[in-house]
């Protein structure tokens, strides 16, 4: 008799219950909770939402395979490789080409409607970031970018504050004289970013080289780093490493930590971090305390700032292999979309019309700060190459900051490496 009420249970239920492995990044997070209101933090936020979507979806379990940011790609790649890839994993939009140009990729287009994603609703940034020859392969989540994070009480000591805002800086002129008033007033750094480990510096040049209307390859897959726009992008930062006011050698953890502890006017990080650093500043035994999130500055011609963008993919061989378990992950899928406003609670931009129009949106802390970033958001074409184009660019500037070696040599061996790369 108790076998056979499991067994109606079962089948009252749906027999197809579903166990969906899910891999992504954004850090560890040990009490997430499901409630996706009161999480604080990348990690915290998106594994509140994995963790409700597991509680409400009928039917369907989430298993997180949280991984390291630094290895993530790698661990994918392995994945694939040995036929084991995770159900549904984020991506970013620039890893596209490399996965969907070998078909590694489930093909969303004709299945979003019924799986209760208006596709209509998203941003045309957003949609743009997910599509690859005209055809969908995943489910945005945000649009990123790099903001100059602001200790106004720092900057009000220096002279660079106006009207309740920080005076930010019009040219690389510009930016050498607000820092050496800022060490001149207050003893310490003008500027902090991870210059020694993750490519931050990388994204700093990149955007310097667009405001310049310039870039690091052309349409035609043709490098072009080794120019006069790259020795300008590059001679901005190391001005203020040349004149102690910014120190090459901060990592991703010490340079936050640095701002944090006061000892630096301005950080250069993602929007992913506004969340947490107005949570940090609101706590007593921090020294930030006024804070401020501020569009990158304009130090050249056109306004520009590096972005990205994270989605959801699922894997191809998973839509072809396992149809009943290919639906579940894109229930998944429309339950992270369907909370994008509290994604964005991380300070990422979100990329439904619906939500960036809401009074919810609006109302989140610092957004109108940096209104202005998603009109200068920008990134290279697209490539399959872009992961190994990247690491060659972080070498080779890192060269430059950290074992001295000249701006004419780094940039001609980096343009060298990165023709090889788009030759392939």
């Amino acid at each position: 008799m108790l076998l056979i009420a499991a067994a109606a249970a079962t089948l009252a239920t749906g027999a197809a219950a579903q166990e969906v492995t899910l891999g992504r990044f954004f850090g560890d997070c040990e009490n997430a909770g499901s409630d996706t209101k009161a999480s604080v933090g990348e990690a915290c936020i998106i594994q509140s939402i994995i963790n409700a979507a597991s509680a409400e979806i009928e039917g369907v379990t989430v298993n997180t395979l949280p991984t390291d940011w630094g290895n993530y790609y790698d661990q994918i790649k392995a994945a694939y490789a040995g036929g084991t890839p995770p159900d549904i994993h984020v991506m970013h939009r620039h890893r596209i080409p490399e996965f969907a140009g070998i078909g590694a990729l489930a093909d969303l287009t004709d299945d979003l409607e019924t799986a209760g994603i208006d596709v209509a609703d998203w941003s045309a940034p957003a949609r743009a970031a997910v599509t690859y020859n005209n055809k969908i392969y995943g489910v945005p989540m945000d649009v990123h970018a790099n903001l100059w994070h602001i200790n106004m009480d720092i900057m009000a000591e220096a002279g660079l504050v106006d009207g309740g805002k920080p005076v930010l800086p019009s040219s690389p002129e510009e930016l050498l004289e607000h820092a050496q008033k800022v060490k001149d007033a207050t003893g310490k750094n003008y500027l902090a970013a991870d210059f020694a480990q993750f490519p931050i510096g990388v994204r700093l040049v990149l955007a310097l080289m667009w405001q310049q209307n310039a870039n690091i390859f052309d349409e035609s897959g043709t490098a072009t780093i080794d120019t006069e726009a790259g020795r300008k992008a590059v001679n901005a930062i190391t001005q203020l490493f040349d004149a102690g006011l910014s120190s090459p050698q901060l990592n991703y953890a010490d340079s936050q930590q640095s701002f944090l502890n006061g000892e630096a006017a301005i950080l250069v990080n993602g929007t992913w971090v506004v969340d947490f650093y107005t949570a940090e500043a609101a706590k007593e035994e921090v020294a930030l305390d006024k804070y401020y999130a501020a569009d990158f500055p304009t130090l050249f011609e056109t306004g520009a700032t590096w972005a990205d963008s994270h989605m959801w993919a699922i894997p191809a061989p998973l839509k072809a292999n396992e149809p009943e378990k290919y639906q579940a992950a894109l229930k998944v899928l429309a339950f992270i979309n369907d909370h994008n406003v509290d994604w964005a609670r991380t300070g990422h931009m979100a990329v439904r019309t619906s939500v960036v129009e809401g009074e919810e949106y609006s109302a989140l802390p610092h957004r109108s700060e940096y209104a202005g970033t998603a009109a200068i958001a920008k990134d290279t074409p697209p490539s399959e190459r872009y992961g190994a184009i990247q690491d060659v660019l972080n070498r080779e500037l890192q060269a430059i900051w950290l074992t001295g070696k000249s701006v004419d040599a780094a940039l001609a061996d980096a343009e060298i490496e990165v023709q090889d790369l788009l030759d392939r």
